[in-house]
């Protein structure tokens, strides 16, 4: 009986391990599918120089301390600036799925 509940308790453990392991993969986004989202993005952004466009050029974004509001450069505040826009960028909060932000600063990251 103790060793039925232990097998249940390991097989638990592991199956919640993997759930874990594969919900963080999902977060992290698939850059080759940011990709495509930024095409809509490429409109007013460089992806390959940090010459300003209509906003500011993007290569190398994540190798900043900060970004051009002078917030620190992280994922978190990249993404509110995707969501909340400013400064003559639309806001994509309503626009884009969570999958497409993770991708798409998944894809910035290999600017």
């Amino acid at each position: 009986m103790q060793k039925a509940k232990l097998f249940v308790f390991g097989l638990s453990l592991a199956l919640t391990v993997a759930l874990v392991a594969a919900d963080k993969k999902a977060k992290a986004g698939d850059p080759e599918k940011g990709k495509e989202v930024f095409q809509q993005c490429g409109v007013c952004h460089n992806a390959d120089s940090t010459e300003k466009k209509m906003g500011p050029g993007l290569k190398g974004l994540f190798k900043n301390e900060k970004m051009t509001n002078g917030k620190k450069l992280t994922e978190a505040n990249v993404r509110e600036k995707v969501d909340e826009g400013g400064n003559g960028m639309p806001a994509y909060k309503e626009m884009l799925s969570d999958e497409e932000k993770n991708d798409l600063i998944a894809y910035l990251k290999t600017l």
